[in-house]
């Protein structure tokens, strides 16, 4: 134990509050909150023989340590819950998923306006959601438009409705069509909707029509009768699953593919959505430690809070989170764990759809493995390798005509390119004529030279071209010193493989995982080089172009090119903007500008 530790461990207050452990370079690796300070993280350091291994990891690297006193349990999980997110510990079980997810956001305004957003703010606005995905937010959103004809625009000051009002898909407020209250009432139904609360939307929809009706106001009680029949039909399609009321059931789930936790959204009765969280950290961890984390992550950024919560099992801090969560809504909730009947069902079947998460992920892993690990060392069973290729360097050529040759090598490790890995070259020795054998030799002997000094070394090197290709590479790469490093040229037409040492060529099966890696290797050597060379090109053409205007050298050509970026808006500048270029005199912006309008 660090000195610094034994010392603050004899200080530790009998109080409530947050404590944070950190490493030896000083990053926070645990946060964790407690009744009480002193009992709680003293028994980190009890003895070994009844800590789990994961403690035993934190306690072996904890350098140093930190407290917040708090005045009550409460403040203490909040703090501890924002310290979780901001610090992201290493040791502490986390939601693997930090995406930000959309919501509908209903902004306080006279004239609220309704639309999607990624970030939720103290503004007074009203926040629905998470949704699982922006393709649900979007269609929410145009179901919406049509119900009701919402404003879309900012403006609150025009003189005159725009197009949206002519076509009924706005009231127009901007313009003074509608007042303040009956707006105000379509707001409350958009509100209802979105909460799941079809019915109350249907009943108030039916109350505005009849008085819309009762004043003569035909167009009016059309437009109420319309909304009120595209909702009638919505609900239709709603099952409802329980009596009454807003629920969240929440099902977890472990399996070798991970842990999972879903989350049934039920409002007013009605399923409305569910989503899913795969969690990290908690494999040593029992279920109870599992939930009771995802509860507080989950909850504490969450925009909508029910009145029901149900477990699949109990938590030992269930009051505690029930006390937090009722502070933050305003009203009574309820955490509870169901025992029997159809709250009870709804845990089970969250329950199970975690389990399908976990399984789909399985397959999902298998399948990456064996387009990836799985594809490698299926490559190396058919090479004859020792071994399966971990690092394997593709090079490809390309020019047109001898002109800008370059030449690429792209990385794949463990079956996946690793891009930081690239290289490109602009050949040096080869001009003229094309020749695609001493263009290889160069580009091999500069990448290889050095290679057992100062590395990495390959497991497998693939030759682009074939047997030609190959042959002219094998002498500069075994001069290098890569003596057992496996070589190999790949035909252009068929993925024949030609190894070193033999006439006949490797035909891998076909639809065989080893020959889909090799082809996504060699389009993607293929690619990159293509893409080095259209670039060379392209300022090569811009080069010569420039090269034809009198006074324009090539310290003004190349300011002209990372001003302007490209050709076409070389063209199209005004002399004045062609003065303002770094060393362009009135003189020269006007040849520029005369030799492109000749």
């Amino acid at each position: 134990m660090a000195a610094v530790v034994e010392e603050k461990l004899a200080l530790l207050p009998d109080k409530p509050g947050v404590y944070l452990m950190k490493d030896n370079k000083d990053r926070i690796i645990y946060v964790g909150k407690a009744v009480n300070l002193k009992n709680r993280v003293r028994s980190y350091f009890q003895s070994s023989r009844k800590q789990a291994p994961k403690v035993l990891a934190l306690v072996a690297r904890i350098a140093d340590l930190e407290y917040i006193i708090t005045a009550s349990e409460i403040e203490a999980l909040i703090l501890e819950c924002n310290l979780i997110k901001k610090h992201r510990p290493k040791y502490n079980i986390s939601l693997r998923d930090d995406k930000t997810y959309p919501y509908i956001k209903v902004t306080k305004e006279d004239y609220p306006r309704v639309y999607a957003t990624r970030k939720v703010v103290k503004d007074g606005a009203r926040y629905f959601g998470p949704y699982t995905s922006a393709g649900a937010v979007h269609e929410t959103l145009r179901l919406l438009k049509t119900l009701f004809p919402l404003r879309s625009c900012r403006r609150l000051d025009a003189k005159r409705p725009c197009l949206e009002h002519h076509i009924k898909r706005c009231l127009a407020p901007c313009a003074g069509k509608i007042d303040q209250a009956a707006y105000g009432e379509m707001i409350k139904a958009v509100g209802l909707f979105l909460e799941g609360r079809s019915d109350a939307v249907v009943k108030n929809l039916r109350r505005l029509m009849a008085a819309a009706a009762a004043e003569l106001a035909f167009e009016q009680a059309a437009r109420l009768r319309d909304q009120l029949t595209a909702v009638e039909k919505i609900i239709e399609k709603q099952n409802i699953v329980t009596g009454s009321g807003d629920q969240d059931a929440v099902g977890l789930a472990r399996s070798a593919a991970g842990i999972c936790a879903q989350v049934f959204f039920i409002r007013s009765g009605k399923m409305v959505g569910r989503d899913h969280f795969m969690l990290a950290g908690g494999e040593d961890e029992t279920d109870e430690a599992i939930l009771a984390a995802f509860l507080k992550q989950y909850y504490s950024k969450a925009a909508f809070i029910p009145r029901e919560i149900l477990l699949p099992l109990a938590v030992a801090e269930q009051q505690l989170l029930s006390d937090w969560l009722s502070s933050v809504k305003g009203s009574r909730v309820q955490v509870e764990t169901p025992k029997r009947g159809t709250k009870k069902d709804l845990v089970n079947m969250a329950a199970g759809n975690a389990a399908n998460v976990l399984q789909e992920q399985a397959v999902r892993q298998e399948a990456d493995f064996d387009k990836t690990t799985g594809a490698a060392a299926e490559l190396g069973h058919y090479l004859g390798l020792p071994a399966a290729p971990d690092r394997i360097e593709c090079f490809d050529i390309s020019h047109i005509q001898g002109s800008e040759t370059v030449a690429s090598m792209v990385v794949f490790e463990g079956g996946q390119p690793n891009k930081n890995e690239y290289r490109r070259y602009k050949l040096k020795t080869v001009e003229g004529k094309p020749d695609d054998f001493k263009s290889m030799q160069e580009v091999v002997g500069r990448r290889y030279r050095e290679a057992l000094t100062k590395g990495p070394v390959p497991d497998l090197i693939i030759i682009d071209g074939g047997k030609g290709q190959l042959s002219s590479a094998l002498p500069v790469i075994r001069a290098a010193g890569l003596s057992t490093v496996p070589v190999v040229g790949l035909a252009k037409e068929f993925e024949h493989i030609f190894c070193e040492g033999s006439s006949e060529p490797v035909i891998l099966p076909r639809h065989s995982q080893s020959l889909y890696l090799v082809q996504r290797i060699r389009d993607e050597a293929h690619r990159f080089a293509i893409t080095y060379h259209r670039q060379l090109r392209s300022k090569r053409n811009l080069v010569s172009v420039l090269d034809h205007i009198p006074g324009i050298g090539p310290k003004r050509r190349k300011a002209l090119w990372d001003h302007f970026g490209s050709l076409a808006k070389i063209k199209a500048a005004a002399i004045p903007e062609l003065t303002k270029v770094e060393g362009m005199s009135t003189p020269a912006a006007e040849a520029v500008y005369n030799f492109f309008r000749r």
